[in-house]
């Protein structure tokens, strides 16, 4: 469903850049915790420096020889990603429920 036919706001996309990704993971929080029924929907454009993230179900002994890259657990699913320069990320911040669609959706 288009964001026209459903009611909702055009989705903003915003380019930003190489980001940390610590503060990008925060204000990915912020932004859902804080958003309002008439928030529109955002389309996040970055790259990270270096860092592997170990989701809620990673072994970190999958991260075999880190060196000097950071490794941070997160709140996701799934086991362990690397991000780094070169790698463009498209962050979906989406309101499910106002979009009628629900997780898998979005992963299948």
């Amino acid at each position: 469903m288009d964001a026209v036919a459903s009611g909702a706001p055009a989705p903003h996309v915003r380019w930003l850049g190489v980001q940390e990704y610590e503060p990008t993971w925060r204000a990915m929080q912020r932004f859902t915790d804080t958003r309002t029924p008439e928030t529109a929907d955002e389309l996040w454009l970055l790259e990270h420096p270096p860092v592997f993230t170990l989701g809620m179900n990673a072994d970190p002994a999958h991260v075999l020889a880190a060196g000097d890259i950071p490794v941070m657990r997160i709140d996701r699913g799934g086991q362990v990603t690397y991000h780094g320069p070169g790698q463009l990320l498209a962050y979906v911040l989406v309101d499910l429920r106002r979009a009628r669609l629900g997780v898998r959706d979005l992963v299948t």
